[in-house]
């Protein structure tokens, strides 16, 4: 337990640093907080970066060049050991919030307050950072600034906020016994999805979701698909479009995955490899295997799942099948960027 609130505090005191540069002497900060043997995992265009200063220069640097007076909102933010790999691991999840001043990633500024949805994971060992996981939803971004890549979502996208109970900022001593039950029933609800993809059957009825989820269950998809609220209108704005337009679904597990009390999180790199056939995300099949990389971070009350912040690296997952969709807006939208 010790460690854990060490990791939590090294972590807090980077990310305090980050935002205090702004941009200025990054390399101080990473030389703090990062381990010299560092990794970087990222949403396309920034993949995977073994050194830091690529990652200074790359994602930091652009991020708050772009975006002035750049903020952490956090809504979550938790530690544990990872089951997936035996790692401790810190997470944090919320918004970025800036005034939106310069390109970032070819997509031209509005000189307005905008926000970037992120989802930060931070393994920690010996004192420092060794590997970070970011996911960012720029899709999300791109929505804000009046243009969306994509045909109409099936759920409805905005500025999501954090837990309904407004606790989710986890600083002190952890109960293990909460964690272990929160661990748990994620561990079932994905023991029951995998049964579900291995039985063929895109549908399901209510009640089998209902095992782990609670009727009013809400659910935070990544822009491109939006949030949804119930388990029947879960279904039917995300789950059987996404089940019935994927097919050869496969499971490859996560890197990271661990609860702290009432929340849980994971990601993995990649955690799912399907075959787009037609129609999720309004699009034609491409009959390409392409990986999906997710963030799924769990808040569980009671006996149930309650709320699900889901972050998927769409971007990358539609190169894959031959559409860069960063390109493509930069070329129509912002072409001298």
């Amino acid at each position: 337990m010790a460690d854990i609130l060490k990791d939590k505090q090294l972590v807090r005191q980077f990310h305090t640093a980050l935002e205090k540069a702004q941009g200025n002497d990054l390399q101080a900060v990473f030389n703090e907080f990062m381990a010299n043997e560092y990794s970087f995992k990222g949403v396309h265009p920034f993949n995977e970066l073994e050194c830091a200063n690529d990652v200074i220069a790359q994602v930091w640097q652009p991020l708050f060049s772009s975006f002035s007076a750049l903020q952490r909102r956090e809504d979550i933010f938790i530690a544990g050991q990872s089951e997936a790999d035996g790692g401790q691991w810190v997470m944090s999840m919320g918004h970025f919030m800036g005034l939106f001043d310069k390109d970032w990633l070819g997509i031209a500024p509005t000189h307005k307050l905008a926000t970037l949805r992120y989802a930060e994971f931070n393994c920690v060992k010996d004192g420092k950072i060794i590997q970070t996981g970011f996911f960012v939803d720029i899709i999300g971004l791109m929505m804000q600034v009046g243009l969306n890549p994509l045909p109409l979502s099936t759920g409805q996208y905005f500025t999501y906020p954090g837990p309904r109970t407004h606790d989710g900022i986890r600083l002190g001593k952890s109960s293990d016994e909460q964690s272990e039950k929160t661990m748990a029933l994620v561990n079932q609800m994905i023991d029951n999805l995998t049964a579900l993809n291995k039985s063929g059957v895109d549908t399901c009825p209510p009640e089998v979701l209902g095992k782990t989820w609670d009727e009013n269950m809400v659910w935070y998809g990544p822009a491109g698909i939006g949030a949804t609220y119930t388990i029947k209108r879960y279904q039917q704005q995300h789950m059987y479009p996404f089940r019935e337009g994927l097919t050869g679904k496969v499971f490859n597990g996560h890197i990271c995955r661990f609860a702290e009390d009432e929340f849980a999180c994971f990601f993995g790199w990649p955690n799912l490899t399907n075959t787009a056939i037609g129609g999720f995300l309004g699009l034609p099949g491409a009959n390409t295997p392409a990986d999906m990389r997710v963030v799924d971070v769990y808040h569980r009350e009671g006996d149930k799942l309650v709320e699900n912040w889901v972050i998927i690296d769409i971007p990358y997952w539609l190169k894959q099948q031959g559409l860069d969709i960063l390109k493509r807006t930069q070329s129509i939208a912002n072409p001298g960027a």
